[in-house]
């Protein structure tokens, strides 16, 4: 790779540290090109991106980030995945490939600015999605003035009972 080359993918790279919500190493040692290229259109789906990258190119990219902590990851094939959107989403994609392709080996994370482990990544998987946590989250802030209402609507319809009780009483007195 030429040199203007290395300093442009270098240039992403850092531009991708500073805009990305997530990014997940990998290791694909063993995978095909074909099976690489599902897991791209999986990742997509999935609202992120997947690529393979020269560990020496991220090493220069990764200065000053909290992606250096992960140093020590950064040998063999890796790739990485990120997303600009939601961390779970992807998460989720490259557990369910890993476990159709067992060579894929999820290896650590960024989400924000902290590193996260591979069993980190895996509780972020199993969260539901961003969809499900807001309908329960609206539905919990529904429920409660709607209880609050029934109580106040109860305290009037017992006195009605009770008048109604009171009336029934002396009619039949």
């Amino acid at each position: 790779m030429e040199r203007q080359k290395k300093e442009a993918v270098v240039a992403e790279l850092i531009e991708l540290f500073q805009t990305a919500e997530a990014i997940f190493l990998t290791d694909f040692k063993g995978l095909s090109m074909e099976v690489l290229s599902s897991l791209r259109r999986k990742a997509r789906q999935a609202g992120a991106e997947f690529r393979v990258t020269k560990n020496t190119l991220v090493k220069l990219a990764a200065k000053d980030k909290p992606f250096q902590q992960l140093d020590g990851l950064l040998e063999g094939n890796n790739a990485l995945g990120y997303t600009l959107k939601e961390p779970a989403a992807l998460a989720k994609a490259l557990f369910d490939f890993a476990k159709d392709n067992d060579k894929l080996v999820i290896k650590g994370g960024i989400l924000g600015s902290k590193v996260l482990s591979p069993a980190q990544i895996l509780a972020l998987a199993k969260l539901p999605s961003r969809e499900a946590l807001l309908s329960t989250l609206f539905g919990t802030m529904q429920a409660v003035p709607t209880s609050l209402v029934r109580v106040l609507a109860a305290v009037p319809q017992k006195l009605l009972y009770a008048l109604t009780a009171i009336k029934d009483s002396k009619e039949a007195a």
